[in-house]
């Protein structure tokens, strides 16, 4: 194997596909990152069994060259060293050449490195979906859904599959959903172009971060095929396939409230730079907790106290206060990621009371939805 090619590529291509190699593997030769040449150009590869990335340079795209004088072949390389050398190269262009006794060599201007590499016919080959059940988004779409729902992912391994987002497709409607169990968020959208549909299936939040990391913000289509335990997500250069998680995902429709009590409209950011305020001093409580009290016309209080910090209180005015007069504890922090994950200028929060599950969404949209449990402070 041989070939040439434009560092700046190489170096990009490297980045996204080594978000898919973990040196904890029980798989020796998956430490490493397979490299294919072919006369259509250079296809990087890297798994942990759990999430495996492809990446493809082209050699030419809209007349540009990217790899030239290439010599077909195959090569795993060890993934430990080839980034950090890609990136400190001294030249535009990257020279990589294998012998017959699996030896690569890296030449960049004056640079030489010499790598062991091992038999790319012992890297597992990729599983190929065959399934009815694909269809296509945006891609900015699909990174604005992710980036909506899975902050709210389970951290704790004790309830495996609250560590992932739950997604459904049916009836051509999309939805993510996930929860911790102290909070949730959700978001669904129209999807046009589908064919078949799934009723649920869950995607590691971990799997879904790194696809974010790797997507470009564009609204270039991205292609989704699910099977019954592994889900591919095809762009442009790259394909990201991830497995599923086992296991049925908690019926979550129910936690959600039908009624509220007392409603409140509010700029996102004037409701969001209050509370950051407050929470300043409730860092050494456990939940960050704060107070929201409605205090009359169209006002709230916002307060925060830590008996060995010491207390804040600030007022803020809102859009409008519907209902009963309320007052309400919960973790600081569970409501600015709410916040931050709404992307709107006006929120409608909606309260069924001071030991209920309230609701945050956008004032005039229902496609996204947060819900946060209250905190009991006594």
């Amino acid at each position: 194997m041989k070939f040439i090619i434009q560092r700046d590529q190489l170096i990009s291509s490297v980045q996204n596909v080594m978000k898919a190699i973990s040196s904890r593997t029980a798989i020796p030769i998956l430490t490493g990152m397979k490299i294919e040449a072919s006369q259509s150009g250079i296809k990087l590869t890297g798994s942990d069994s759990d999430i495996s990335i492809e990446s493809f340079i082209p050699a030419e795209e809209n007349g540009i060259v990217h790899a030239e004088q290439i010599e077909p072949g195959s090569i795993v390389i060890q993934a430990r060293y080839f980034p950090e050398i890609v990136r400190k190269l001294p030249e535009k262009t990257v020279e990589i050449e294998t012998d017959g006794s699996l030896n690569v060599t890296i030449r960049s201007g004056k640079a030489q490195f010499n790598l062991n590499g091992q038999d790319a016919d012992e890297y597992p080959q990729l599983p190929k979906l065959q399934t009815d059940n694909h269809f296509k988004l945006q891609t900015d779409l699909l990174k604005s859904l992710i980036k909506q729902t899975v902050f709210a992912v389970s951290t704790m391994e004790t309830r495996p599959i609250l560590t992932g987002v739950n997604i459904k497709l049916e009836n051509n409607t999309l939805s993510f959903t996930a929860t911790d169990s102290h909070r949730l968020a959700a978001r669904e959208i129209p999807v046009n172009e589908s064919n078949g549909s799934f009723s649920s299936i869950v995607v590691p939040g971990k799997s879904l971060n790194e696809l974010y990391k790797i997507l470009n913000d564009s609204d270039e289509d991205i292609e989704i095929s699910v099977t019954n335990n592994q889900i591919l997500f095809q762009a442009k250069h790259v394909k990201f396939l991830s497995r599923l998680l086992d296991g049925n995902y908690p019926e979550t429709a129910r936690l959600i409230p039908d009624q509220s009590k007392t409603t409140i409209n509010v700029k996102t950011k004037d409701l969001s730079h209050t509370i950051d305020r407050a929470s300043l001093l409730a860092k050494e409580d456990r939940n960050n907790v704060v107070r929201l009290t409605t205090t009359g016309e169209n006002l709230l209080e916002i307060t925060s106290n830590s008996p060995e910090v010491g207390q804040v209180a600030e007022e803020i005015s809102v859009t409008s206060i519907e209902g009963e007069e309320l007052k309400i504890s919960f973790s600081s922090k569970y409501m600015l990621d709410a916040l931050k994950a709404v992307e709107y200028d006006d929120v409608k929060i909606e309260f069924t009371g001071a030991m209920r599950p309230f609701i945050i969404k956008p004032a005039n949209d229902n496609s996204v939805l947060q819900l946060i449990l209250p905190v009991r402070t006594y």
